[in-house]
């Protein structure tokens, strides 16, 4: 296993001391978050509430329709409608899932300039933008629940059902079911853990994956009609037709997977989806198989991720975006 990138009892001491009683917390990842940025919160939330601190989650932009169950028995800590006015009231932020200012969207100024400390717990490879503060930080984890649960057992905090339950959804979305290729050994012995701690495992792939709106299946179908494999190479990507999501009824998050489905096919290393946003700009989703790394790829045009799995936002039309990308995927398969 890769030797990590922090000190496990230093970097619990260090977060233990920011989160003690009485104490105000705001926890936030990034835009759009995934099911291991929020099952990280809900189950920080869980950890430091049973301390006695007063913990909030203040994200970006709103929590996904299919990750609201996370939710059920804590109604009360979702802020993320009033992040900024949370985040100034905050003793401490806590950063999930990320260490890149730019990635909390329009709350990256509020947590630069709040002028509390600012811990960080991530997976991720980057250099790291975030302000001072705390870091808990090992790109060979499979996920940040993975490494809450380590700070957990480290700091002596007890980790519930609830607890569990929200580290357990943070593992299997971002390991894919635990198929995935940063699935270790230890990722599967925390997660026989959690298991033991009273997690259902068949409840939560019903709560994320069989609850889908009718449109997501509609919706997979229509990306997938754009489907482009160049077999010589190794490349396959699809692209969200303009106005898709509106039409079909659906978020971005139901997009969730569908980039998989060009992995899957026959001789790709390298899968891409290409989807509009707001303001002008095309993000592009990177998967791969074997030594395929997408997150040096991804950081070409200034984003990130893993090895595996990285994503990268772009100012531009779609055909311009997909253009550049393209071009320089094609190249970096013939590199080698």
């Amino acid at each position: 296993m890769t030797t990590p990138d922090y000190n496990l009892p230093a970097a619990a001491r260090e977060i233990a001391a920011l989160v003690g009683p009485g104490r105000r917390i705001c926890l936030t990842t990034h835009v759009n978050a995934d099911g291991d940025g929020l099952g990280s919160e809900v189950a920080m939330v869980h950890l430091l509430r049973a301390l006695g601190a007063a913990v909030y989650v203040t994200n970006p932009t709103a929590t996904p329709p299919r990750f609201a169950f996370l939710f059920a028995d804590i109604p009360d800590a979702d802020k993320s409608g009033a992040a900024v006015k949370e985040l100034r009231r905050a003793d401490a932020i806590i950063v999930l899932d990320i260490t890149d200012l730019p990635r909390l969207g329009g709350l990256a100024d509020t947590v630069r300039d709040s002028g509390v400390p600012v811990a960080c717990i991530d997976h991720h490879v980057s250099p790291g933008t975030l302000p001072d503060g705390p870091r808990l930080v090992d790109a060979s984890a499979a996920a940040t629940g993975e490494l809450i649960y380590l700070l957990a057992r480290e700091a002596g905090w007890p980790v519930t059902a609830a607890a569990a339950r929200a580290l357990y959804v943070a593992l299997v979305t971002d390991t894919g079911g635990f198929r995935f290729s940063n699935t270790r050994p230890r990722t599967l012995r925390i997660a026989g853990d959690l298991l033991e701690a009273g997690v259902d495992p068949e409840q939560v792939y019903l709560d994320v994956y069989a609850g889908a709106p009718v449109g997501r299946p509609r919706l997979l179908a229509e990306v997938l009609q754009t489907l482009v494999v160049e077999e010589d190479i190794g490349l396959a990507w699809v692209t969200v037709p303009p106005g898709a999501l509106e039409r079909h009824g659906v978020d971005p998050d139901d997009l969730d997977g569908v980039v998989e489905h060009a992995r899957s096919v026959r001789r790709v290393r390298l899968a891409l989806l290409f989807r509009e946003m707001s303001g002008h700009r095309v993000k592009t989703s990177l998967r791969s198989v074997g030594n395929v790394n997408v997150a040096e790829l991804a950081r070409q045009f200034g984003g990130g991720g893993h090895a595996k799995a990285a994503g990268v936002a772009m100012p531009g039309t779609l055909a311009d975006v997909q253009a550049t990308v393209l071009a320089a995927a094609r190249a970096y398969l013939r590199a080698g």
